[in-house]
């Protein structure tokens, strides 16, 4: 295998994990911001308060995006496996 055929397929591999953070990550960040405007308002600084809903919120939003991940995933590993027969020959 070429140094260059493998930085692409290094590279693919973390664009699509890349992509299939994002919206996770997204999701989190703006209930985190939420939640930091509302203790600002409230005057609570709990850390409890912060951190429960946020993770609730990530569960629901990887449960809601499973199969949207999934379908993603089958389809880049059928693709790495279809094109693998170019770095053996």
């Amino acid at each position: 295998m070429s140094p260059d055929v493998a930085v692409q397929y290094a590279r693919e591999t973390l664009v699509m994990a890349l992509m299939l953070a994002i919206p996770i990550l997204a999701v989190a960040t703006v209930v985190s911001l939420l939640i930091s405007i509302a203790q600002v308002m409230t005057s609570i600084q709990e850390q409890t308060v912060a951190t429960v809903p946020r993770l609730m919120v990530v569960a629901i939003t990887t449960i809601v995006l499973m199969p949207w991940m999934l379908r993603k995933l089958v389809g880049f590993t059928v693709y790495m496996l279809a094109d693998f027969h170019r770095c053996l020959g």
